[in-house]
């Protein structure tokens, strides 16, 4: 009697995947424990697919990231711009702080390795054209953009981290100096120190982005 046929691996049709499904596991896999847990591996066991099977869509982990962050900044709605080159660099730094403060991940890894990605770059450009529309050198320009680009993912990464340590519902070390200051060492801040959580908590992202702006700029129009 003949033997049948014996089939190699799994039988069927293999698992497959698309771009969007891997992108939308990565980002539940960020959420949950944070980019630093995402490997390809990891990523596959979450699809339900073998490794080699993401592949044939992503070269590695910061192929990855980077398509994750392409991904998610052209969701992100690009204005019509104003005339007047201030307000422009105003308005894309607004843009940007904006987009990454709803995925304060993006700015985490944003900060960890040069991984902008080119959907994101007409903030950038827009940044930087509207300091050579004033006046400014090159260098100068890439300057201010630098300079914005650390006070707002600063601003971003420090909130999201309180609001974190916050939900943990754990006493601050904070907390415990500012209620113990010795006003005859900290005059300054000793009368504060009750409302220093209060004021450090207001959102001034905007005045001091114009702030800085008219000081890197001058005041000139």
């Amino acid at each position: 009697m003949p033997r049948p046929a014996t089939s190699h691996g799994r039988t069927g049709r293999p698992p497959t995947t698309s771009r969007e499904r891997i992108l939308a596991a990565a980002r539940r896999i960020i959420d949950r424990d944070g980019w630093q847990k995402l490997t390809i591996r990891r990523l596959a066991a979450e699809l339900g697919v073998g490794a080699t099977t993401l592949y044939h869509h992503v070269r590695d982990k910061e192929d990855l990231l980077v398509q994750l962050l392409n991904h998610y900044a052209e969701q992100i709605e690009r204005p019509p711009l104003p005339a007047d080159p201030r307000e422009r660099i105003v308005l894309a730094a607004t843009v940007m702080h904006d987009g990454l403060a709803a995925w304060p991940q993006a700015a985490e890894m944003l900060t960890a390795d040069n991984l902008l990605g080119e959907s994101a770059l007409w903030m950038v450009d827009t940044i930087v054209g509207g300091a050579l529309d004033c006046g400014r050198t090159p260098e100068q320009a890439v300057e201010l953009y630098r300079s914005i680009w650390y006070y707002t993912v600063g601003e971003i990464l420090v909130r999201a981290h309180a609001k974190r340590r916050a939900a943990q519902d754990r006493p601050r070390y904070r907390d415990v100096i500012f209620k113990n200051l010795d006003a005859s060492r900290f005059p300054n801040l000793a009368p504060l120190a009750n409302r220093w959580p209060e004021l450090t908590a207001r959102d001034t992202y905007a005045e001091g982005l114009r702030a800085f702006v008219d000081g890197l700029l001058g005041h000139e129009h």
